[in-house]
């Protein structure tokens, strides 16, 4: 799976200003100009108030270049732990099941939400996924004579998960769609329920990711997979001269 994933794509974390505005550029071909969820914007760039408190990462492609995916993890600023939310903590305020989780309770500095998913329209060519900002159907994984790998999904959560463990994160948010959801396992992504569905965009569900739970987890070819993907995130975060923060350091700190 590695050997194929390197043929097509590498990611890339967007830790300087010039690599984040690509990832702007993506969201707002993707979210204003493809699917309209945003209003199009005249520099061409979707940015929001969480965007200063994010990861954020990209995928490109290895053959022409393109940054062609992108992601981020909206973090909470140690400084204002207790007044700041995660954007699903205000969304799904009236749906989390806290008996399950209370983000409140736990180590502020230390969860994040997976956010601003975005894949180019011409990498979501089945009828459909155009209304998707990400997809993963079934037929991404071929079939049992035949497996296929879901090569770029699979960059845009690894390289998510890997920010999140060189940043010492240990528990991430998530607010998708039921049927990516269920793909997610597949992928060997496991997530858990914490609240009834909401209507944004659709049907959204708000779910609970352990990045330690996910890493260990992993089968001997996902693992393989995830050790590429974070070399590739060390070198990124070397070359925007990131090295010395250290895991376990906040960002907004």
């Amino acid at each position: 799976m590695s050997q194929g994933y390197r043929r097509f794509f590498k990611v890339v974390p967007a830790l300087t200003d010039e690599l984040r505005a690509e990832n702007y550029r993506i969201r707002h071909e993707v979210y204003c100009q493809e699917l309209g969820y945003e209003p199009l914007r005249p520099e061409g760039l979707e940015a929001d108030a969480y965007d200063e408190q994010s990861l954020h990462c990209l995928v490109q492609s290895v053959s022409t270049g393109e940054f062609v995916g992108c992601a981020r993890l909206v973090l909470i600023d140690p400084k204002i732990a207790l007044q700041a939310r995660l954007p699903l903590e205000v969304s799904c305020a009236e749906t989390l099941d806290r008996s399950l989780v209370d983000p409140l309770t736990l180590d502020r500095s230390r969860i994040a939400e997976i956010s601003r998913l975005a894949v180019i329209g011409s990498y979501r060519r089945r009828p459909g996924e155009k209304e998707r900002p990400i997809s993963i159907s079934e037929e991404d994984f071929g079939t049992a004579k035949r497996p296929r790998q879901p090569y770029l999904a699979l960059a845009v959560y690894l390289c998510l998960i890997s920010l999140a463990r060189h940043y010492g994160v240990t528990t991430l948010f998530v607010l998708t769609e039921p049927r990516l959801a269920s793909n997610l396992t597949r992928m060997g992504v496991k997530l858990t329920q914490i609240g009834g569905a909401i209507e944004h965009r659709g049907t959204r569900i708000p779910s609970m990711l352990s990045v330690d739970e996910i890493i260990d987890g992993m089968n001997f070819v996902l693992r393989a997979l995830f050790e590429v993907v974070s070399r590739e995130v060390h070198e990124g975060i070397t070359a925007a001269g990131q090295n010395a923060v250290r895991a376990g350091h906040h960002p907004c700190s």
